[in-house]
């Protein structure tokens, strides 16, 4: 036997596994031994299978299935990045969902530490508007005539969802303590309050056992919440494939082109411009920055148009993965306010 061979416990040693876990994995034929004793049944190692073994401890420990550890171990470097990918999605997904549940536990015990983000009451009361537009009305749930206000150490995040829209704003705290919490807030309420912010140099949002307020100016409110779980927002975001069409335009001019169109309405880019049609034939041509695939997309006005009103500056952005999932509306002034809406059908 070749005098470089280690022994089981000696290979243990060097690359951190344990003898038991090296018998599993030359079970599940994930690495074998380089010999095994024909009399003893005792299994050695070579030094040249130390950085296998090191690699696949590795992946273990970050919890990557025995599957696809192999895949990663023999495959090509692809797959290995493709395999390796879509598990740190799934893991991502995992702790946030599983950061939500606890921070509701946390919530609801006694003596729960305060939470407190401080923001500007101009921003606030910003975000409040820029997001209200996609709440629903009229629906048979209500937690979507609601805003979810999302507070940790890093962002507030307002989001807003009707099924057919769904804006997102993020705020950059001037002071975060206390961890995270969600707080479903009914959006008349919010509105009123973000009316009360607006002149206030400094706005801190709390949260503690007593339930939640908005404090500034020597003064405090009430921030009355629903006991109901809001959508999970980060689904589509995180589902949402790579932009192949980017479309800059005027957002005044698309929006009032929208306005004054009859739906649905049309949007398809020709050289450097963005030609608008409405159901009735009517078109209109406006300039734009066209990067990508030609893009033929079509839009209810009432939903396209209050996202573009949301907006801030004169240029609108719109990024498009394909027809048949949602547009990314952002604002070039704004990168803080995302707003998702949905395509609609139209006859070719």
């Amino acid at each position: 036997m070749d005098d470089e061979l280690l022994s089981i416990g000696a290979f243990a040693r060097r690359v951190g596994l344990t003898p038991s876990a090296l018998r599993f994995y030359d079970d599940c034929g994930v690495l074998p031994p380089a010999h095994v004793d024909a009399v003893t049944g005792y299994r050695y190692y070579s030094p040249g299978q130390v950085r296998r073994a090191v690699l696949l401890r590795r992946l273990r420990a970050a919890g990557v299935p025995l599957p696809e550890v192999g895949v990663v171990l023999d495959g090509t470097a692809e797959q290995a990045r493709a395999v390796l990918t879509a598990h740190t999605q799934r893991a991502q997904d995992a702790a946030a969902a599983a950061q939500s549940a606890i921070g509701e536990v946390l919530r609801s015990l006694p003596g729960q530490q305060r939470t407190l983000a401080r923001v500007g009451g101009a921003e606030l009361s910003s975000a409040v508007r820029q997001v209200a537009p996609a709440v629903a009305s009229g629906t048979e749930f209500p937690v979507l005539r609601c805003v979810l206000v999302e507070l940790d150490d890093q962002e507030v995040r307002l989001v807003a969802t009707d099924r057919y829209r769904l804006a997102v704003r993020t705020l950059r705290p001037t002071v975060a303590d206390g961890g995270t919490a969600r707080l479903v807030v009914g959006v008349s309420e919010l509105t009123d309050l973000a009316t009360w912010a607006l002149p206030l140099a400094k706005v801190d949002i709390e949260v503690d056992e007593h339930g939640a307020r908005l404090r500034g100016g020597g003064r405090s409110r009430a921030l009355p919440t629903e006991d109901w779980t809001f959508p999970d927002y980060r689904l589509v975001l995180n589902d949402l494939p790579a932009p192949r069409t980017r479309l800059i335009t005027d957002r005044t001019t698309l929006r009032t082109a929208l306005q004054e169109a009859p739906g649905p309405v049309v949007l398809r880019t020709e050289d450097q411009r963005l030609v608008v049609t409405d159901r009735d034939g009517g078109s209109t041509s406006h300039p734009a920055v066209h990067t990508g695939p030609p893009l033929r997309t079509a839009f209810d006005p009432a939903v396209l148009g209050p996202a573009l009103e949301a907006g801030v500056g004169p240029d609108v952005l719109l990024e498009v993965s394909a027809a048949d999932h949602p547009v990314v509306v952002r604002s070039a002034d704004q990168g803080s306010f995302t707003t998702l809406v949905m395509p609609v059908r139209t006859e070719q």
